[in-house]
């Protein structure tokens, strides 16, 4: 008997592993697309949104299939790489005029949620992989992208938002989560992945007033978008390069640090792969955030 082990969020034991390679055995011709379409739907793996998780299906069989459990058919394709268009159009543009001012003068902010079909979007997707740290390279999942505006219209800056951590004991410690819980619970926290102040803006208190919005807008963005509610956000922070002093500001709980380990290093023990140690901030966006994620 195979010990029950959760992957992909789903508890896998022998059962699960011989309904799959019965349908691997059924189905021979079939691509690696259609089967995880129709284990998706055979386990009713749905996101809250009702967006059929096909794409965390793959991911699962794939998993499986390294693990040595499952024998899957060969790729009829290569893996599509999701990236920004890196052409002269994207790069080439003349650095803005310096924006040194009070926060009061450029008020009243504007936090316009845009998307890839708008124009805005590729300014943002530009500023954020030319002045980033971890730069951009393309939408993942469920996310939110904000371009901050003044109030007549200047960029100031850009965050995105999307997928939270699938582990982090600091975290899951403080909501009361057990790995059930976890599992989910997750689709309602969302993580804020990049947060630029444009290189050329230097307005005190910005940052801070900027998460405060955020945290009041959010939630509604998010229900519009994805038709489920967000009841929390995280964010990491690396030590060494900022102090998360905004984050402190607007009201975000500083609740541990990352081990700097990644999942590959769990995975292969003998040759750990190191990250950056990170201060792990969460901020609840309901009273009660804490007992909606657990229940």
């Amino acid at each position: 008997m195979l010990d029950a082990k959760v992957v992909q969020g789903r508890r896998i034991g022998s059962l699960e592993i011989a309904e799959i390679q019965a349908l691997l055995a059924e189905n021979p011709r079939w691509s690696r697309w259609r089967l995880s379409r129709v284990l998706a739907q055979r386990w009713q793996w749905y996101a809250a949104s009702g967006q059929l998780k096909d794409m965390a299906a793959r991911t699962l069989l794939f998993k499986l299939h390294e693990r040595g459990l499952i024998a899957l058919p060969q790729r009829r394709r290569a893996p599509i790489t999701r990236c920004l268009d890196t052409g002269p159009e994207l790069f080439d543009f003349v650095r803005p005029e310096p924006v040194a001012a009070s926060l009061s003068a450029l008020r009243p902010l504007r936090l316009e949620a845009v998307g890839p079909k708008e124009a805005a979007y590729r300014r943002w997707a530009r500023y954020l992989s030319q002045h980033h740290y971890l730069s951009y390279r393309g939408p993942v999942g469920e996310n939110l992208a904000y371009l901050v505006r003044s109030g007549t219209g200047v960029d100031l800056a850009c965050l995105l938002f999307g997928a939270a951590a699938w582990q982090c004991a600091p975290r899951d410690r403080w909501i009361g989560w057990s790995a059930t819980q976890r599992a989910r619970g997750l689709p309602f926290i969302a993580n804020n992945s990049r947060f630029l102040i444009l290189p050329w803006v230097s307005v005190p208190h910005l940052a801070s007033h900027i998460l405060a919005r955020v945290a009041q807008q959010i939630a509604s963005d998010w229900q519009r978008r994805y038709h489920h509610p967000l009841y929390a956000l995280e964010t990491f922070v690396e030590p060494g390069r900022f102090r998360g002093a905004c984050y402190r500001a607007a009201n975000w709980i500083h609740v541990g640090q990352t081990t700097g380990r990644t999942r590959q290093s769990q995975r292969h023990r003998d040759h750990a792969v190191h990250a950056p140690v990170k201060d792990i901030y969460l901020y609840p966006l309901t009273a009660d955030g804490r007992h909606r994620l657990c229940r």
